[in-house]
């Protein structure tokens, strides 16, 4: 919902920083580098006596590294499709494992907590398969109109690999979720049932776009 409106803001944080980066670093080191750290934050809250703080600062560090990746991607003319998967291969890991060790460590016991846990995770698989299934149509459609530049165009608008329509919850609000459930992991059962919803809701805001768009 805020991704594209609080690209300006993100920019400006981050594009600075790319030219006190040396070039012997690329774009796939950083991202390596989040992925590292986005385990490690896992690891660390999955434990029986979680490290809160450490998991959260490993969290933030992936969330800042997964955006000075982009950044200095286009920063130095090196933005590739590769690139581009690589690094949503690596947050959709991350995302999938992060729910699962707040369970696994300092959250709720029982098995209502890993009901939610499994719906969230179910929520979000399906999601992923609309989402990718919306870009797809997005590309086929400026295939056959002849406008081979604006599926290019919707992804500049949205610096990301593929076309992803706005919907409830995107990057911005599933990062908000993912912190509060290192922070407080006991709310692990109540935060993954909320962001599930949302996330369904999502899904059918997509899904009616499909729809519309196939009719």
């Amino acid at each position: 919902m805020f991704d594209i409106p609080l690209r300006p803001l993100k920019d400006s944080l981050f594009n600075p920083l790319c030219t006190h980066i040396p070039h012997s670093i690329t774009p796939l080191h950083i991202t390596l580098l989040a992925f590292t750290s986005g385990l490690l934050s896992c690891y660390l809250i999955s434990l029986p006596h979680a490290n809160t703080t450490l998991s959260v600062f490993f969290w933030g560090l992936n969330r800042a590294l997964d955006c000075l990746d982009g950044a200095l991607a286009r920063d130095r003319g090196t933005a590739s499709d590769l690139g581009g998967f690589l690094d949503l291969w690596c947050d959709f890991v991350v995302y999938s494992v992060l729910p699962i060790a707040v369970a696994c460590g300092g959250g709720e016991e029982g098995r209502g907590v890993w009901v939610a846990v499994a719906v969230l995770e179910a929520t979000i698989h399906v999601n992923n398969f609309v989402l990718f299934y919306v870009a797809a149509l997005v590309e086929k459609a400026a295939k056959e109109e002849g406008k081979g530049d604006a599926g290019s165009k919707e992804r500049r608008k949205e610096l990301t690999s593929v076309s992803m329509k706005p919907a409830l919850i995107e990057g911005f609000e599933s990062g908000a979720f993912f912190t509060l459930m290192l922070v407080y992991p006991r709310a692990i059962e109540g935060l993954s049932w909320t962001m599930a919803g949302l996330v369904a809701v999502g899904i059918g805001q997509r899904t009616v776009w499909v729809v519309k768009a196939l009719q």
